[in-house]
């Protein structure tokens, strides 16, 4: 069985960027109460100097 030359090869399967394995926690999108009060804090002061 000959590999034909216009598909990929296994290696080049494997390192497409679409065919890794999540890494955990990567792409969380939760955060912490704190976390979006810190960011409302810096986003109304911001809002503030602005304004100034």
């Amino acid at each position: 069985m000959a590999n034909s030359q216009n598909q990929p090869t296994k290696a080049e399967v494997q390192t497409t960027e679409l065919n890794r394995m999540p890494v955990p926690g990567e792409e969380d999108t939760d955060f912490s109460a704190e976390e979006a009060a810190e960011a409302f804090e810096q986003n109304a002061s911001s809002v503030q100097k602005q304004q100034q």
